[in-house]
């Protein structure tokens, strides 16, 4: 299994601009333009209207209260009819927002999975499962709701300071003076506080998947860990990452908490001092000297902005946490590389004879021994197989059997030499016409949550029910799946885990026959079935492979002994070939290996 990796992260991420990092998303934001005419106007009405609260003070207090000029009704009214215009206004445009925000992590989640799923294999060695469905999936939505949350009080708070900032001008523009001294001083600790965050939460994210990645290990080695006795070991590795989280954590919410009271302490110093301009001016009759009403609307416009000051610093947060969730996904997007020739929609796929030939084929993995030497898992092998041959692969342990299997679905990428299929050079072969010619059955054996027809019938456009039930029934598993409450169409749960291994051996089998490839690759395909199981699968497989070409990969010797050729794999080349009964008669490595498994079957 993989170790985890931050391969797919952008190394200058950090160095970027927001606004550069918000053009990044605009492509999956911007598709419902009229929303966002509607979020705008929404926004701006509603800032307007909270504006527009002190500003009726004035009139109130001076023509109202002291005067007694105004309407008793009016003001009253008036407060009445703004605050319904300002929650119309403040509704739609968070709906707007909400529909814009769900529409672009659609688009973005739809498009990282294509890019997933057309990725080079490459990256299925650099990252774990668990750090690539939490970008495809957690990352993504977080990101989201966080970014539009934050923008929706962004844009409000902004156009609010904005209205109240000119409001404040009309009626004293010395003392506003004063305010705007609150501007410089805020941006600064937004400025300072999104760097320490941004990093923070890059290390918080980064340290998550880790933690994440233990839990994906223990897991899919519950088995392995309980019979080891490893809990403990385990609890303390996980223990010590997540102290690590919470380091980084706290880290980065210390950031965000510091913004809020340095913010508070500028605003309450600018208060202070405003409130002692302003009675000095009414005290001493001077040229700018505010009525009471005047002054109480002043000081009202002046508090009233404080609130989306301090919502402003606190927007650093959300907006930063997610970008940087965000970012993860645009991130893998730009480091994934799709595999070579790997669209193929509409293509043609024509059914291929079946002839096979690999010529002086060698292959290297990033993989040394113990002298530091690098050695390859195939060297120069040559090898041929006619159409409908069955070739057997056997040797020892790192042979380079499944290897060599693995070349063929282009899998794995030579080094040297080529490797042809009816007299093709497999990378000639657009990937789905070359593996359409292909049927897989592994020791590995994986399953959907899905029904029992959909993972027999998997890729096909449609499913032929006639046809699922054959193929059960040719791997000996319809009686089976007849006691299953819905029959082919039970859904089989993770993995099929409500399945035996031998079950499960046998169900991939019979999504190789519904395949009907004309070349069947079968790697350890009965190693986890019992004698009889592995009889009747074995006289299944026999008839199916009646035309088509197979390459049989087998510890079992037992398995292959009725092969049209037995090829001997050492060391990443081949040594023997030739029938059963020849190979034994040579007294060679096959004769030692097919003497060993003898042993063994006695012994046990």
């Amino acid at each position: 299994m993989p170790a985890p990796a931050t391969a797919c992260l952008a190394p200058n991420a950090v160095q970027r601009p927001l606004l550069a990092r918000l053009r990044r998303l605009w492509t999956y934001f911007n598709t419902w333009r009229l929303g966002w005419a509607v979020a705008v106007v929404g926004t701006l009405i509603s800032a307007l209207s909270e504006a527009s609260v002190p500003a009726l003070l004035k009139p109130l207090l001076d023509d109202g209260f002291t005067a007694g000029r105004l309407p008793i009704w009016s003001v009253p009214l008036a407060i009445a009819g703004l605050f319904a215009l300002r929650g119309l206004a403040h509704f739609s445009s968070q709906y707007a927002l909400a529909r814009i925000a769900n529409d672009g992590m659609v688009k973005l989640r739809r498009e990282l999975f294509e890019r997933l799923l057309a990725a080079d294999l490459s990256l299925f060695t650099r990252q774990s499962a668990s750090q690539l469905a939490n970008t495809i999936v957690y990352e993504v939505q977080t990101g989201c709701s966080l970014l539009v949350s934050a923008l929706l009080n962004l844009g409000r708070d902004s156009f609010t300071v904005l209205a109240l900032l000119a409001y404040l001008l009309i009626l004293n523009w010395p003392l506003t003076l004063i305010v705007f001294a609150l501007v410089p001083i805020v941006s600064v600790i937004i400025k300072t506080t999104s760097r320490r965050l941004y990093r923070y939460t890059r290390q918080s994210q980064d340290r998550t998947d880790a933690l994440a990645y233990v839990v994906e290990e223990n897991v899919l080695a519950h088995r392995i860990v309980r019979l080891h006795g490893a809990q403990d070991q385990q609890a303390r590795r996980f223990a010590e990452l997540s102290r690590r989280l919470r380091g980084v954590s706290i880290k980065a919410a210390s950031a965000a908490a510091a913004a809020m009271p340095l913010a508070q302490m500028a605003a309450a110093v600018t208060l202070a001092t405003v409130i002692g301009i302003a009675l000095y001016q009414s005290q001493n009759g001077s040229r700018g000297g505010i009525t009471v009403g005047g002054f109480v609307s002043f000081i009202s416009a002046m508090l009233m902005l404080v609130q989306p000051l301090r919502r402003l610093t606190d927007v650093v947060g959300p907006i930063t946490r997610g970008l940087t969730a965000l970012e993860r996904g645009l991130d893998l997007m730009a480091n994934v590389q799709p595999e070579a020739n790997s669209a193929g929609a509409g293509v043609s796929k024509p059914h291929a004879r079946g002839e096979i030939e690999l010529r002086e084929v060698s292959v290297a993995y990033a993989t040394t021994d113990q002298n530091g030497n690098s050695a390859p898992a195939l060297d120069c092998l040559s090898l041929r197989v006619r159409a409908g041959e069955t070739v057997a692969l056997v040797g020892p342990s790192g042979a380079g059997k499944t290897t060599l299997i693995n070349l063929l679905p282009r899998f794995v990428q030579p080094n040297a030499g080529s490797v042809l299929l009816d007299g093709r050079d497999v990378t000639d072969w657009p990937l789905p016409e070359l593996r359409a010619q292909m049927a897989l059955v592994s020791q590995d054996v994986v399953m959907f949550n899905d029904s029992v027809a959909a993972n027999v019938a998997l890729g096909a456009p449609a499913i032929d029910r006639e046809r699922v039930q054959q193929c059960l029934q040719d791997a000996h598993l319809a009686d089976h799946v007849a006691t299953l409450p819905q029959g082919i169409d039970t859904a089989l749960g993770h993995n099929a885990a409500q399945l035996s291994g031998g079950q499960r051996q046998r169900l991939a089998i019979a999504r190789a026959l519904y395949k009907n490839a004309p070349v069947l690759l079968l790697d350890e395909a009965t190693s986890a079935l019992d004698s009889e199981s592995e009889r009747l699968v074995q006289q299944a497989i026999a008839r199916v492979m009646a035309g088509r070409t197979t390459l049989v990969i087998a510890h079992r010797l037992s398995t292959i002994e009725h092969a049209d050729r037995i090829a001997v794999m050492e060391r990443g080349r081949i040594v023997e070939q030739g029938t059963h009964a020849a190979l034994l008669a040579q007294g060679g490595l096959y004769a030692r290996l097919h003497s060993a498994a003898g042993r063994g079957a006695s012994s046990s």
